[in-house]
């Protein structure tokens, strides 16, 4: 081959892989953009903020009539997951927060992903002995008035306790609204439409919160796991 016939041959294959690659990212699109941002849309009071304030704040968060937006339902003191089922009824609830309360003592917020498929109240169940799994390894873990707490936890939660805080439901405005009129809801902030789960940040208002969003106090007795 002589070398004119070499430059044309390598010049058509260079036009035959521009255009595989073009005809490649009109059919499959281009390179993936960055995914969402985790923990970017914080749901729940600012430190510091007032419940009042804080509260006056959601309505206008609400997502616009018939759109669906993820949202913290915030109750007014914790509930087994069954009440937690029966207050939400058919909404997907993507996300449960459980706390073990105890008197002046810091327990543990722990956020469990609640089964797609499976009826809330089984779902939610479900989740709670997750988050009993989860106190069991903080106990064993660590040491001191820490790994007292979560011994504490840990006895709570086999059996079905009184310890569902907050859920993160995914429904639209006119169940959010109902929701937040609910006997035992405190608030219901939603995030924007479209958010994804992987993007909240749950700092949920706690029931002992009354006037502002601060740190509880933590110096109460634990109780002795059985």
């Amino acid at each position: 081959m002589t070398r004119n016939r070499r430059l044309a041959a390598y010049v058509v294959c260079g036009v035959i892989l521009v255009l595989v690659a073009f005809y490649a990212s009109r059919q499959y699109g281009g390179p993936a953009g960055p995914g969402p941002s985790p923990g970017s849309v914080r749901l729940g009071p600012d430190p510091g903020e007032t419940v009042a304030d804080y509260r006056a704040r959601l309505p206008a968060e609400l997502p616009p009539p018939g759109a669906s937006a993820p949202a913290l339902v915030q109750l007014d003191t914790e509930v087994t997951p069954a009440d937690a089922a029966a207050l939400v009824g058919d909404d997907r609830v993507l996300t449960a927060v459980f706390r073990v309360p105890i008197p002046r003592v810091q327990t543990a917020l722990r956020f469990q992903t609640v089964d797609a498929g499976v009826p809330n109240p089984a779902a939610l169940d479900t989740a709670r002995q997750r988050a009993g799994i989860a106190a069991g390894a903080d106990a064993a873990r660590l040491g001191g008035r820490p790994a007292a707490v979560a011994a504490a936890e840990d006895a709570a939660y086999r059996g079905p306790c009184a310890c569902v805080v907050a859920l993160v439901v995914q429904t639209d405005r006119a169940a959010l609204e109902a929701l937040a009129a609910a006997g035992g809801v405190r608030a219901v902030q939603a995030a924007p439409v479209g958010t994804t789960p992987v993007e909240l940040a749950l700092a949920p208002l706690l029931p002992e919160q009354r006037e502002t969003a601060v740190p509880l106090p933590d110096d109460g007795p634990v109780p002795a796991a059985p």
